[in-house]
């Protein structure tokens, strides 16, 4: 299974120096990094990222992330992926940029 993570292209460039995504200060602050999955990615990009530029849309495979990956309850009792380690960003599968539309919105590439 495909998840995905949203990151501001600065933060995924900065990861790529290290070797690894630490997470955005909404992840740092509570203690997971969080990702979506392709039926909660627009809802999550329309919620968290309205008028944020320069956002690139990262795919991962579930599977590759070993039993730090953990689905949780969120919204409405969905459960989500949070990742409670660094990201790999070896283990990316595909980073697409996200241009927004006339509205502001992230446009989400699925």
């Amino acid at each position: 299974m495909t998840i995905y993570k949203v990151v501001p292209k600065q933060m995924w460039l900065d990861a790529t120096q290290n070797g690894a995504f630490a997470g955005s200060p909404a992840d740092l602050a509570d203690g997971f990094i969080h990702f979506s999955t392709a039926e909660q990615l627009r809802e999550t990009v329309a919620r968290h990222f309205a008028g944020v530029e320069d956002l690139l849309l990262i795919a991962f495979e579930a599977a590759a992330l070993g039993g730090a990956l953990k689905w949780e309850p969120s919204r409405g009792g969905a459960l989500f992926p949070h990742l409670y380690a660094p990201l790999r960003v070896d283990l990316a599968v595909s980073i697409t940029p996200m241009p927004l539309d006339q509205d502001g919105t992230p446009i989400v590439p699925l």
